[in-house]
């Protein structure tokens, strides 16, 4: 399905080493016409890593998509009754994130927009970075794989000698994962191998 016209919410959460591989991507999005919403964790707008400053990397997506962050709660909660998103992205997701919506706690503005999204039966798009996605957090990427209107940008080990529990999106596939996930299709393989 197209793109064009359509209102993505985009949530950031703390996975820092991947910001880079996912703002070419919103970029893609826009270009393509969509209306993107940027939302961030707390863990995003106020941590300084080795990978930019929290501030710097709100300023960024705040010039990408033209929009103020989402940066609260009560700001992502109207996502759901009031002014419902087409597809809500969540790019990159943290083991921590992942357990928490795969469980049902809502205690950020990315959960809260997803659930918002999800309770209005819009697709939400997961673009997964985490060291323990095939370790004790296996059994709820699983619960998220099972549930209805969630789909998955691909994923793949990114070092399984290293670290071998460790899953990590193919952020260049996660517009065409949106396309498939707007007419209620996961994208396939899901499955592919990484070599980032």
């Amino acid at each position: 399905m197209s793109i064009k016209g359509k209102r993505i919410g985009f949530g950031l959460t703390g996975s820092h080493c991947t910001y880079d591989a996912v703002f070419p991507q919103i970029e893609a999005l826009i270009n393509k016409g969509a209306e993107v919403r940027p939302v961030v964790t707390h863990t995003v707008k106020s941590t300084d890593t080795r990978f930019g400053e929290g501030e710097e990397w709100v300023r960024r997506i705040e010039e990408l998509t033209g929009f103020e962050v989402i940066d609260s709660i009560p700001k992502a909660e109207p996502l759901g009754p009031k002014t419902p998103l087409d597809c809500m992205v969540v790019a990159p997701l943290t083991g921590n994130s992942m357990s928490k919506l795969a469980n049902a706690q809502t205690d950020s503005p990315v959960l809260m927009a997803a659930k918002a999204t999800m309770r209005n039966s819009r697709p939400v798009v997961l673009g997964i970075s985490t060291n323990d996605a095939l370790g004790l957090n296996g059994v709820n990427l699983m619960r998220l794989m099972a549930a209805k209107n969630v789909y998955f940008i691909p994923f793949g080990q990114d070092d399984p000698y290293k670290k071998p529990n460790s899953l990590v999106a193919k952020m260049d596939l996660l517009v065409p994962a949106v396309e498939e996930a707007l007419s209620h299709k996961q994208i396939q393989p899901i499955l592919v191998h990484n070599d980032q």
